[in-house]
């Protein structure tokens, strides 16, 4: 009966300044609804005072503090496992909740019973909108890409102001229903981060549990701030996310297969960007190769792991 409705799962990675705002949004939206509420961060070994800056917050209920960092899928369902709350809200530390967010959230699940996820509308710092649902990568999807229809076909949000069923919505502001997410294990943590809410959506819709996109729950994304790492890493991350989805979901060889594919638009803004102002053909040359070769370079997983190393090296020292 004491048990919360909606539990806030906040995953931080040094990122201090965005964290206090993060829970400041999340203060403002507890204090508006009506019902009982929960607030979990989990500080991704940070050594820029986030743990503390989290513990000292009035709205946080607890602080798990981690001795080595990890991988998001992991540290998401860490949190989910801890929460006690019918409703799970994912936040990123760089996502912050725009009022009534919660609230919306909250109701769209409530008109939907079969629903196991809702994403929220995700807006840029300067106000635009960020592609926030989409469709479960496929041949479809991929030869879209290569037509450059990406963003008609594949892209599911931007689309109205109203409630719809898309296929995948992006975790960085996301309630999902507890318990049909504990029934299928959580996110998968051999995704270190990127396409692991593609997966946990595939996997829920696999069960007949849809994810709805909610455009009356808006937050505001600092997109890549989370990370704390630079773009090369990023974009060799996500090139291994969204290769491991489509092995598991479509199979290995449609996964080989489709890799020129992939790599084909990215070519193409590539030699755009070079008369194209503000645009950096290096950076499409880097989705290219990664696409092509997603097992090659060095991504945040080592990125962490070479953290982790220097952190015990100064334990030993």
């Amino acid at each position: 009966m004491n048990d919360p409705e909606v539990t806030y799962c906040i995953v931080n990675t040094a990122q201090r300044e965005n964290l206090e705002v993060c829970l400041d949004a999340v203060q403002s939206e507890c204090e508006s609804l009506p019902f009982k509420t929960e607030v979990l961060v989990l500080d991704n070994f940070s050594d820029d005072g986030s743990a503390e800056l989290a513990q000292a917050h009035p709205i946080v209920d607890r602080v798990i503090a981690l001795p080595r960092r990890r991988g998001k899928a992991h540290n998401d369902s860490e949190l989910i496992g801890a929460a006690h709350g019918r409703y799970c809200l994912l936040l990123n530390e760089d996502a912050f909740l725009r009022p009534g967010a919660t609230l919306a959230l909250w109701e769209a699940l409530e008109a939907d019973p079969l629903a196991a996820a809702a994403g929220a509308k995700l807006l840029r710092p300067e106000g635009g909108e960020q592609p926030s649902a989409w469709r479960f990568p496929s041949w479809g999807t991929v030869l879209a890409g290569a037509l450059l229809l990406h963003r008609f076909v594949t892209v599911q949000s931007g689309r109205g102001q109203s409630t719809v069923r898309v296929d995948w919505a992006q975790s960085a502001a996301m309630m999902i229903r507890t318990e049909p997410v504990e029934a299928i294990g959580r996110l998968d943590p051999s995704y270190f981060v990127y396409s692991d809410e593609t997966d946990l959506c595939r996997r829920l819709a696999d069960r007949g549990r849809p994810t709805i996109h909610v455009p009356g729950a808006a937050a505001v994304h600092h997109e890549g701030l989370s990370t704390g790492a630079s773009a090369e890493r990023r974009i060799v991350e996500f090139a291994r996310g969204r290769d491991r989805y489509l092995k598991t979901h479509v199979g290995r060889i449609s996964a080989l297969a489709m890799r020129p594919f992939i790599a084909f638009p990215y070519l193409l803004r590539a030699v755009a960007a070079q008369v194209l102002p503000g645009h950096d053909p290096e950076r499409y040359i880097a989705h290219a190769r990664a696409a092509m070769r997603p097992s090659d370079g060095e991504g945040l997983r080592e990125a962490a792991a070479a953290f982790n190393l220097r952190a015990s090296a100064r334990d030993a020292a």
